[in-house]
């Protein structure tokens, strides 16, 4: 969003020139009837809580229609039948009429009886859809075939991942019409498509989520091939001050655009103006600017609305209100300082990167990989120090923490197994706070993670398991594999860091880190270790043909775990899968049915091989985030 205001400001014009500026016709039928209507613009849909009695509700209706409002989106589900939400829209409809649309968003709260016990006292009411009345898929559909109503998904698309295009086959049911972005608050500016069904055509619906897309403009090439398929598409907002309604009321006129361009095209009519979801701003008592934003019935349209004009105005003579403004954030400079912890024979001097406020209950511990250092989490550490205090430590052989001995006759007595890092690490946390941690790990760190949450619970609240493993069942599996990781050892102190960097790197498992713009970058921190006997001894003494095979512990579970893999990594998704299943499997078996499919979750991330945090970061950023919320609600 701020990019393309950029780029408009430096050209001097509206951001929608800019999203139109590689579609000539486009540009051009945009230019024409600005210049012919200089309040050209887009409606807007009305959010209404639907708390009260239905008189109460239809009145409240009546007053956003007064106002200008011809859409009106109110929350079902949530009184204590469904005959109940039923007779506040049967209401509106006796105390309005006919003349607003009404959406129903039941955010899946109805089991399929229920939402087809809605759908037979609402069927002769006109709604223009009702939004995930059920959870599953499979009834969904179901509820599309047997209640007759056009259906809406918001939650059901959130777990789409890569092209989202390819893998919409599932929701291409004719009674699927529109899709809904979950309406909350979220760290990033975040908008969705609607797209329903156009009263003038029998159409099947389709979905999509433009914030799993990676922003406006795969959104608007997603829009374009929906309006292809004659589907219409609708822009809805979170809870966005005015900063980000503005750009939004920008993208949504260029979208609405674009739909009639390609009616035109196609040769038929467009269908009428199409509502979008931007009536969250009345929801907000505040903003961060001086301004206001118009929004408002123009004088000669037809419903509540806003101008692009206006909209272009407001964000380029923004002024930000700072006595609103309750904390700013720049980005962080991480704080490095040292911490000696003792084991036995040795001293453990850790290096430790850290930010965030040091007085925040939420603590996240971040552990590397091999060859990795505390660096590796520099960007995923910025993007959660807002709301979390955020530590990464380099592990013992590498970066710049050192392994003091107390004997040099001792050093072969050096323990660096999986298990021995986890005790001190579980030391170093009682240094660093007298709470609980979650402890995020990959690969390597993802073996030490799960060996802790399981050792020493009391301390660790959570776990995030980074393309990680229990071990190796099987122990002739796990003596080839020991004697493989000390043949790489041998090769690291005999031919050098450099060389083995080069091997390693050219295994099948880093192919796509390989096509990664940031490969090279990688590998040359990578390049820094300065003790490679040190990193040697750690290749082979947290060997996972050494470490204990965890996948028995799982069922000794008890706290919550993410288990992440990339979607290109085969090997390390099936692992997480098994994970998962098993861990389900042993708490089913229990007698006091604990919810083991709470503690156990995995998500795949797209774009993305083992070293998911590098090649698609933000997807592992979002699950973060949710884990942490997920982690310390009452």
């Amino acid at each position: 969003m701020a990019i393309l205001n950029l780029l408009a400001s430096q050209r001097k014009c509206r951001l929608s020139e800019i999203l139109t500026g590689s579609n000539p016709l486009l540009r051009d039928q945009s230019l024409v009837e600005y210049n012919q209507n200089s309040s050209a613009g887009i409606h807007i849909c009305a959010l209404l809580d639907s708390d009260g009695t239905p008189m109460e509700v239809a009145l409240a209706v009546t007053k956003l229609v007064d106002e200008g409002f011809t859409t009106v989106k109110l929350k079902v589900g949530r009184r204590a039948s469904p005959a109940e939400d039923a007779a506040v829209i049967q209401k509106i409809r006796e105390v309005v009429g006919y003349k607003i649309n009404i959406r129903a968003d039941a955010n899946r709260k109805w089991t399929y009886k229920q939402a087809i016990e809605f759908g037979s006292r609402v069927k002769s009411l006109c709604l223009q859809y009702i939004e995930e009345p059920v959870s599953s898929v499979h009834d969904l559909i179901k509820f599309c075939e047997n209640s007759g109503l056009p259906v809406a998904l918001d939650e059901s698309i959130d777990n789409l991942k890569g092209g989202p295009i390819q893998k919409l086959h599932q929701f291409v049911h004719p009674g699927i019409v529109a899709v809904v972005s979950t309406n909350s608050v979220s760290y990033f500016s975040s908008f969705s498509f609607h797209f329903y069904i156009s009263p003038c055509f029998h159409l099947d619906g389709q979905v999509i989520k433009p914030s799993v897309v990676g922003g406006f403009e795969n959104a608007a090439h997603i829009a374009k091939w929906a309006h292809m398929h004659d589907k219409m598409a609708i822009i809805s907002s979170a809870y966005e001050s005015s900063v980000g309604l503005a750009t939004y009321i920008q993208f949504a006129y260029y979208v609405d655009r674009q739909h009639d361009l390609i009616s035109r095209l196609k040769r038929y009519d467009s269908c009428g103006t199409v509502a979008h979801g931007f009536g969250t701003y009345q929801w907000l008592t505040e903003d961060v600017s001086e301004q206001k934003l118009k929004i408002l019935v123009p004088p000669l349209g037809d419903g509540m609305g806003a101008s692009v004009e206006d909209a272009h105005g407001y964000l380029h003579h923004l002024n930000i209100n700072d006595e609103k403004i309750e904390k700013t954030y720049s980005e962080e400079k991480l704080n490095s300082y040292s911490i000696q912890v003792d084991g036995d024979h040795f001293s453990y001097v850790v290096k430790v990167q850290e930010a965030g406020d040091c007085t925040n209950d939420k603590v996240v511990l971040f552990l590397h990989g091999f060859l990795g250092t505390s660096e590796d989490w520099t960007p995923m550490m910025k993007a959660l120090s807002p709301s979390a205090r955020v530590i990464a430590v380099d592990l013992p052989g590498h970066g710049e923490s050192q392994i003091l001995q107390r004997d040099d006759e001792n050093f072969n007595q050096i323990s660096l197994t999986i298990q021995s890092v986890a005790d001190l690490l579980l030391k170093l946390i009682c240094n660093i706070t007298d709470g609980e941690v979650v402890v995020v790990g990959y690969s390597m760190g993802a073996r030490i993670a799960l060996q802790m949450i399981l050792n020493e619970n009391h301390k660790i609240s959570g776990a995030v398991l980074i393309s990680g493993s229990p071990g190796l069942r099987h122990e002739a599996s796990r003596r080839r594999r020991t004697a493989i990781d000390k043949s790489r050892a041998q090769f690291l102190l005999t031919y050098g860091l450099e060389c083995f960097i080069k091997t390693w790197y050219s295994g099948k498992m880093w192919t796509s880190l390989r096509e990664h713009p940031q490969f090279d970058s990688l590998v040359r921190t990578r390049r820094k270790h300065s003790n490679i006997t040190d990193l040697s001894k750690v290749l082979a003494d947290s060997s996972i043909g050494r470490q204990k095979s965890l996948w028995e512990d799982l069922k000794h579970l008890e706290k919550p775990v993410l288990i992440v893999a990339g979607e290109k990594d085969v090997k390390f998704k099936e692992i997480a899968e098994r994970m998962c299943s098993e861990t389900r499997e042993y708490g089913e078996r229990e007698a006091d049915c604990r919810s083991n499919q709470e503690l156990c979750e995995m998500i795949v991330v797209p774009e993305s091989g083992h070293a998911v945090h590098v090649e698609n970061p933000l997807p592992l950023v979002r699950a973060l985030r949710k884990f942490l919320v997920r982690l310390h609600q009452p």
